[in-house]
C-alpha cells in the first residue's frame, strides 16, 4: 500500500521565489512596471528595447510612451486607484516610424491590511495579434463581397431560367445544371486563392461532364489565358449552355456532327489585347425547335455573360448549326 504524501510545505524562501519569478519574466515578452500612488515609477523589469532609453526611476508614462491615446492609459490607472478594480487597456504606441500595439493590465498593490501601496502594470506587445485581426477582417470583408457577387449571379440564373421554362420540373432540371456549372468554375477559382482560372482548365471542367474531351467531333484551337474570377465564372456558364445545347440538339447530338472551338488572345493595333472565344457547331439535321425557340438564344449567352465581363457577344442558329462568339477585354484576363 502506497504511503500517503505528506502535506505540501513551502520549500523556497521568499528570496528564492523572487529570483525564479524574475527569471521567468525576463525569459518572456512581458514587461512589469511599478508606480507609486502619485504615478511615479519606482522600478521596472524586462523593459523592451524601445522603452529602455527613455524610462527612468521617478519618471512618468509620458517620458517613454508615445501615443495619441495616452489619456486612455492615464484614465485607466486613476480608475484602478479609485475603485480598486483591475483595468485593461490596448494602446497603439509610436516607435519611430513603427506602430506597436501594447496591452496594459493595471492592478493595485496592497499590503496585508488591504491598503493600496501602488500600481503594478504588466505590458504585453500584441502587434502581431492585431495584424492578424486586421488581415482576418479584410478577408471577411472580401468573402462577404464575393459572396454577394455570387448570390447575384445565382439570382440572375434563377430569374432567367424561370423566364424561359414551362414547368417546375423543367426549371429544376435547368437550374440545377447551371448551378452545378457555377460550382465547377468556383472550385477552380477557389483553388487559385481567388486569382482566377486558366481557360483550358475551365473548358475541360465544363465539357468533360457531357462528352469525352478527346471526342473526334470536338476540335479545339486555343490559347490559354488566365481569366480573372468574374470572367471565369461567367464564361463557365456560357460553356455550360453551349455544351448542353450541342449534346441535346446540336453538333454533338449526332455521330457526324462537329464543334470547332477557337479561343485566341488578339493583339490590337493600339497595343491592347482582347480574348476572342468562338464556338461553331455543325448539325445538318438541326431540329426546327432549336432554330426558332427563343430559349436556345439563351439570355445567359446573349446578355448576362457579355454584360458581366464588359464584352460583346453574338449568337445565331441556322439550318446547319449554331455559332457563338464572345469578346472579352484585357481587364478580365492575363495573357
Amino acid at each position: 500500500m502506497t504511503a500517503p504524501h505528506p502535506p505540501f510545505q513551502e520549500t523556497e524562501p521568499d528570496a528564492g521565489r523572487l529570483r525564479a519569478l524574475l527569471r521567468a519574466v525576463r525569459n518572456s515578452n512581458v514587461c512589469v512596471l511599478y508606480q507609486s500612488l502619485d504615478l511615479r515609477y519606482l522600478w521596472g523589469e524586462n523593459l523592451p528595447s524601445y522603452w529602455q532609453e527613455k524610462w527612468k526611476v521617478g519618471g512618468q508614462d509620458c517620458d517613454f510612451i508615445f501615443s495619441t491615446s495616452m489619456s486612455r492609459l492615464d484614465h485607466a490607472k486613476r480608475a484602478a486607484l479609485e475603485s480598486g478594480t483591475a483595468q485593461n487597456v490596448e494602446l497603439a504606441i509610436n516607435d519611430g516610424d513603427m506602430l506597436r500595439w501594447i496591452e496594459f493590465h493595471i492592478d493595485c498593490d496592497r499590503d496585508a491590511q488591504g491598503n493600496v501601496l501602488g500600481l503594478v502594470t504588466t505590458a504585453l506587445e500584441i502587434s502581431e495579434l492585431k495584424r492578424r485581426e486586421q488581415i482576418l477582417k479584410t478577408l471577411l470583408r472580401e468573402v462577404s463581397h464575393r459572396s454577394k457577387n455570387l448570390l447575384a449571379i445565382v439570382q440572375s440564373i434563377a430569374s432567367q431560367t424561370a423566364r424561359f421554362t414551362d414547368s417546375i420540373d423543367d426549371f429544376l432540371l435547368k437550374f440545377r445544371g447551371r448551378i452545378q456549372s457555377l460550382s465547377y468554375s468556383q472550385d477552380l477559382v477557389t483553388d487559385s486563392n481567388w486569382h482566377g482560372a486558366l481557360f483550358l482548365d475551365l473548358f475541360h471542367s465544363q465539357i468533360e461532364k457531357y462528352i469525352d474531351i478527346n471526342d473526334e467531333r470536338l476540335i479545339i484551337d486555343s490559347d490559354n489565358p488566365y481569366l480573372f474570377p468574374g470572367a471565369a465564372l461567367h464564361l463557365g456558364l456560357a460553356l455550360h449552355e453551349l455544351i448542353v445545347n450541342a449534346t441535346s440538339f446540336g453538333g454533338l447530338s449526332i455521330p457526324y456532327g462537329r464543334v470547332l472551338v477557337t479561343a485566341k488572345v488578339l493583339h490590337m493595333e493600339d497595343g491592347g489585347e482582347q480574348f476572342f472565344f468562338r464556338w461553331e457547331e455543325t448539325n445538318p439535321a438541326m431540329p426546327e425547335v432549336y432554330k426558332h425557340d427563343p430559349r436556345f438564344g439563351s439570355a445567359v449567352l446573349q446578355r448576362i455573360v457579355p454584360a458581366a465581363v464588359s464584352g460583346t457577344a453574338e449568337y445565331r442558329v441556322d439550318g446547319s448549326g449554331a455559332i457563338y462568339s464572345l469578346t472579352i477585354p484585357s481587364e478580365q484576363f492575363d495573357s
